[in-house]
């Protein structure tokens, strides 16, 4: 059945029309809100229990108004006979109408009283305000990742409320940068964190500290990064205090930290100027990362870099009046530098590195000296030319043996023969002892123990893959000695110790 046309009503579309243009929205949000009233006011009239729907022709303002049956194929199928009509009864009202279509009944013009209009304004103003909040948040949504201007309205628990145009955004204390000061009336710049949509309009939190407003700030500052030329490639900051910058381009006849810098360091100063003079070190980006980590650690001078790929772990080498340098106030430079590089750095002065060198050297050696029956000087032979554990030298190629200094063929052969029989030797004994003390096959196969140490962990109660998983790497290395394991090497076991947990949680 069609709906019967109402008259025209064209001032509802000019309501719709200035309603929408005062408050910045779309015209068919005010005419749905609209429709939502009118529909209220229908049910109020003819019962909350009908399906009373309203709609406005968007052309003419012309109001139709209409209870909705929904047709279903018996009457055994009615489940709600205010709201359902059995095929057969609808047929009656137009033959042509079929199961899961509606049959809608025209419902005459709404005479709205007093509480009918109440009702309805309610329902267009708060329609009307979802709509303003939700335009608010997909713009502010856009703008994340962006800088905003702001004067600073008020001031609760130590967070700063910004005016930013159109609505507020809240500067949390934690993001504001350390002996920063607001007062009404200020002007303050800051980067959109987060977006949140909420009840009561969307929610814009901003943030001074993050290592993304000091881009964006060199990004207003320096064409060259604007354009593209310059790429900032990683940032580290102790907000406040100092902060580390890492670029390159790919253009050799741009000087990357110049550009940053600019002539007589104006570029740099203006960033410096609106952080509260945090300290800024414009540091070039090298794809070789021993001369990257120098860069970063700069003004420290470095004699030496050591690379650990496998622990994700540098270990730098600077003369003594270097080291306070290098480390910086508070551990400030070494921090700052290894968040730049993404690992940990440990800075070792030129006697600490040579006495630790020394000492590894003089275990490595007693236990060539032990196991191969050798004497020192070949002990010291074996461990100039890299090896570390009697295992390599049973598994090396027999050539690479005999093309050390000083050994021939026959000598070769010896120490390897030496060695497999000792390693042999070590793993009859181990297999045995690890069953007599009950060790767990599981903890056997944790990368970064080896036999040594399952045994000093077996002793002290350690048997298990769990027993392992429970420790802290501070108690993991009292358990084996200092000397035994870095702290990031005895963190990587726990958690590969602990691995079979998430796997479980996941099941």
């Amino acid at each position: 059945m069609q709906i019967t046309e109402n008259m025209p009503r064209p001032e509802i579309i000019l309501v719709a029309d200035t309603v929408a243009r005062e408050k910045n929205i779309e015209r068919d949000d005010v005419l749905e809100a609209m429709e939502i009233a009118i529909q209220k006011a229908g049910r109020s009239k003819y019962g909350f229990e009908h399906d009373i729907r309203a709609s406005i022709d968007r052309k003419t303002g012309a109001i139709f108004l209409a209870r909705y049956r929904e047709v279903v194929a018996n009457q055994d199928d009615v489940e709600n006979e205010v709201t359902q009509i059995p095929l057969a009864e609808a047929k009656a009202y137009d033959k042509n109408i079929k199961v899961g279509e509606f049959l809608i009944d025209p419902l005459p013009p709404i005479d709205f009283g007093r509480i009918a209009a109440q009702t309805a304004k309610q329902v267009i103003v708060q329609k009307v305000r979802d709509a303003e909040r939700n335009k608010q948040f997909e713009e502010y949504k856009e703008k994340i990742g962006t800088i905003v201007n702001g004067t600073v309205k008020r001031i609760e628990f130590g967070n700063v409320v910004l005016d930013i145009g159109k609505t507020e955004a809240i500067l949390r204390r934690d993001e504001i940068i350390p002996r920063e000061k607001f007062k009404n009336g200020d002007r303050v710049r800051a980067y959109v964190l987060e977006v949140r949509r909420e009840n009561k309009g969307p929610q814009i939190f901003l943030s001074r500290t993050c290592p993304e407003f000091l881009a964006k700030l060199f990004t207003s500052e320096v064409p060259e990064i604007y354009d593209g030329i310059v790429r900032i490639v990683g940032v580290a900051r102790d907000p406040g205090s100092k902060a580390k910058i890492a670029v390159t381009t790919d253009d050799k006849t741009i000087d990357a930290v110049g550009a940053c810098v600019g002539l007589r360091g104006i570029r740099v100063q203006a960033v410096v100027t609106e952080l509260q003079g945090e300290k800024i070190d414009v540091v070039p980006y090298s794809e070789d990362k021993a001369q990257y980590i120098v860069s970063a650690l700069a003004p420290a001078e470095v004699t030496k870099v050591v690379l650990d790929e496998e622990n994700n772990r540098i270990e730098v080498v600077v003369p003594q009046e270097q080291f306070s340098i290098a480390i910086g106030r508070r551990g400030q430079n070494v921090k700052l530098a290894s968040i730049l590089l993404g690992c940990d750095i440990d800075v070792l002065t030129e006697e600490q590195e040579q006495e630790r060198r020394s000492n590894e050297n003089k275990v490595r050696s007693q236990r060539f000296m032990d196991a191969l029956d050798v004497d020192e000087m070949i002990a010291h032979l074996l461990i100039a030319e890299g090896f570390s554990t009697v295992d390599e030298i049973a598994l090396v190629d027999l050539s690479e043996l005999s093309e050390i200094e000083g050994f021939d063929e026959e000598v070769a052969k010896e120490l390897q023969q030496r060695a497999k029989t000792f390693v042999e030797k070590r793993n009859k004994e181990f297999e045995e002892k690890s069953k007599s003390l009950g060790i767990d096959e599981k903890l056997q196969e944790i990368s970064g123990l080896d036999q040594d140490m399952l045994l000093v962990l077996a002793d002290k109660g350690i048997k298990t893959i769990d027993d392992l998983a429970d420790l802290a790497a501070d108690e993991l290395i009292e358990l084996l000695g200092e000397n035994a394991l870095s702290e990031v090497e005895a963190n990587k076991i726990i958690m590969a110790a602990r691995e079979h947990w998430f796997t479980e949680e996941e099941k």
